[in-house]
């Protein structure tokens, strides 16, 4: 898909329904079919709300960041401090920042995994992202942090997350696309899933590696289900798409911000701006309510607290 095909899909800001801000704004983005979904029997429909975090970078160092080594630290006081306390965290990948050296990569996740440790939400998902496992095909991710695509369920959604990096050329793989329609398989067609990516799973950019090589095979055994979001990272910046009725959310990065896909002609990081630190870095929370199960907010917040 090229990108004037993107664009096309893509949802501006219009398009998502304003209510509020608090520390960021508040969007709802509609699920179709979700208040069916809810009726359905033996569900443990509850509200419930969690946080996304994404490319923290562990490791890296230069003007794009000057508090490089403080960011995620603000970003962990930032969630310990929210008045309630989530159901669960997840980091969308690329935890650290890639290095050559494997004894290095793994200082680097040993060391993001104690400052994570430091959340006060224990319930917290890894999965990695290219810069923690495409050198090495996730060997050294596993290490700390196990599995690198597993799924599990939470008041009645079910979660899925599908690691589009280890392979190196940025694909799923057969292997793990037959894991995912065995998983499907077992979940009624207006079942509620949530699936968590690092790379964005249609092709957004490919020019600047915003893409799934196989992505549009994992989109098609997902387009049966009636009830399914996509939460992502990799792009550093907050962006939303739908393929179909499926709809795809971007997070903001913990380290530096990317520029919109196509606008300038190289990936290079935005500047940081000594006048408004830390702009256009943030985290995620994502509110599933029962009351009203036709939507999940999402709201953007700064990484500073307060």
């Amino acid at each position: 898909m090229k990108q004037a095909h993107a664009g096309a899909q893509a949802i501006s800001r219009r398009s998502f329904l304003r209510l509020a801000g608090l520390g960021g704004a508040i969007y709802v983005s509609g699920l179709s079919g979700w208040s069916s979904a809810a009726a359905l029997p033996g569900g443990a429909n509850e509200d419930f709300f969690f946080i996304q975090l994404s490319d923290t970078h562990w490791g890296f160092e230069g003007a794009p960041n000057p508090d490089a080594h403080g960011t995620l630290q603000k970003a962990v006081a930032a969630v310990n401090s929210l008045e309630q306390v989530p159901d669960f965290i997840v980091f969308t990948g690329d935890l650290t920042h890639t290095t050559d050296d494997p004894q290095e990569r793994r200082q680097r996740l040993r060391e993001f995994k104690d400052i994570a440790a430091g959340l006060k939400v224990k319930n917290v998902h890894f999965m990695p992202g290219e810069h923690d496992a495409s050198l090495d095909h996730g060997e050294a991710y596993q290490e700390f942090f196990g599995k690198t695509h597993y799924s599990f369920a939470h008041k009645g959604v079910n979660f899925i997350v599908i690691d589009n990096v280890s392979d190196p050329t940025g694909a799923i793989g057969e292997t793990q696309l037959a894991w995912l329609a065995d998983e499907l398989r077992q979940l009624p067609p207006q079942a509620r899933i949530v699936v968590f990516t690092h790379r964005p799973l249609f092709d957004l950019y490919p020019q600047w590696d915003w893409a799934t090589r196989d992505g549009a095979k994992a989109v098609e055994l997902l387009q049966a289900h009636a009830n399914v979001t996509v939460f992502y990272g990799h792009i550093h910046q907050e962006h939303h798409h739908m393929t179909g009725h499926i709809a795809h959310h971007a997070a903001k990065s913990l380290i530096f911000p990317l520029p919109a896909p196509g606008s300038q002609p190289k990936r290079t990081p935005l500047p940081w701006d000594d006048a408004y630190p830390y702009r256009g870095l943030g985290y995620r929370q994502v509110a599933a309510e029962a009351a009203k199960p036709m939507d999940y907010q999402l709201t953007e917040l700064p990484v500073l607290k307060g």
